[in-house]
């Protein structure tokens, strides 16, 4: 009996040993700091590789990152539905002026929009300034027009419709696409403008840069604009285009650097898109793509983390970004990032 009662207190002991043990894990599964981040497509696969990589040193922080577009972003972000948000397009005055807690903007990757091309056998594709507007203002509609075939001397083009796909949802690539359009195209300009989201005159739609990218691999025909690295994963053939210095240039990392090099950013915002660059080797169609942070969170403990993954996204995490197909920012960038997010409390 004497046996069984120590049996029994035992087996009582490990019981409350488990118990205590299963609460204590419980508890910090329950206190991790949770994250929600939201925003733009273009730079979501390598936000969400930083977040593989950064949760792997932090297993108290948990991070999830939905590519909902920028517009979606931006209002996720002024509702305060999210930790962070994300936008091809940064914020307008206007709408960081809505935000109660205050915006902070980091230029946080770079890439470059593509304008990628189902055209089986056809590599090598140049496209200058007037036919890339003429495409996407729909007054060019068939591969061997003039306008495309005196920039593409002994290619057999076909007469083939052209297929214009663009983007449904308010987005960053939008803006950074209708911006550039709208500054080499006077036409543009006036006939469609510049914004998250405009009225195309041709073409069928997709929702962000994958739904562009399906369209395009689904439609022999088909040309339209999404994030280089979208385009180099999905083995599509995108045009080398016309610069301002007249050159045709195909989107690499240095074309692309070649175009960030000439961004100038005003002294006490970091926002700034450069249109419609100069330099030879430039390519016409690079962006900074920005994270959106509160200048003040309500909980000082999502601000520390936010801050920490934010700080190596910046850091460490530029090392994922040239073979994502992004472009690593710049140091002085990425030193003004930094001292931008000291102002984060």
């Amino acid at each position: 009996m004497v046996a069984n009662q120590r049996m029994k207190t035992s087996e009582v002991s490990f019981l409350l040993v488990a118990t205590l043990a299963t609460q204590v894990l419980l508890g910090s599964a329950s206190a991790a700091t949770q994250l929600q981040g939201a925003g733009a497509t273009f730079p979501a696969p390598l936000y969400q590789r930083w977040i593989a990589e950064y949760t792997k040193g932090n297993p108290d922080v948990q991070i999830n990152y939905q590519g909902v577009g920028s517009g979606a972003g931006i209002k996720q972000f002024t509702q305060n539905l999210v930790s962070f948000g994300a936008s091809d397009a940064a914020m307008k005055d206007e709408e960081i002026a809505a935000v109660k807690q205050g915006v902070v903007l980091i230029p946080a990757t770079a890439g470059s929009i593509v304008l990628a091309y189902n055209l089986p056998g056809l590599e090598n594709l140049k496209l200058s300034r007037e036919a890339y507007v003429g495409i996407f203002l729909g007054k060019i509609t068939k591969w061997n027009d003039p306008a495309i075939a005196k920039t593409n001397a002994g290619v057999n083009l076909p007469n083939l419709a052209v297929t214009v796909c663009e983007r449904s949802d308010g987005s960053g690539t939008n803006f950074v696409f209708t911006k550039h359009l709208s500054a080499i195209s006077p036409e543009f300009k006036d006939q469609v403008g510049e914004g998250t989201s405009v009225t195309w005159p041709t073409g069928v739609a997709g929702k962000g840069n994958d739904g562009v990218t399906a369209l395009i691999k689904q439609n022999k025909g088909a040309i339209g604009y999404v994030e280089y690295g979208y385009a180099k994963n999905n083995k599509l053939s995108f045009a080398a285009l016309q610069n301002k210095a007249g050159e045709f240039v195909t989107a690499t990392t240095a074309s692309g650097a070649a175009t960030l090099a000439t961004t100038q950013f005003p002294a006490n915002l970091l926002r700034a898109w450069p249109s419609d660059p100069e330099g030879k080797e430039a390519y016409p169609i690079s962006t900074f793509t920005w994270l959106l942070l509160y200048k003040k969170y309500d909980n000082t403990q999502a601000a520390e983390a936010v801050k920490k993954f934010v700080n190596y996204g910046l850091t460490e995490g530029q090392k994922f970004a040239e073979e994502l197909g992004y472009i690593p920012l710049p140091k002085e960038v990425i030193d003004k990032n930094l001292e931008a997010l000291k102002t984060v409390q």
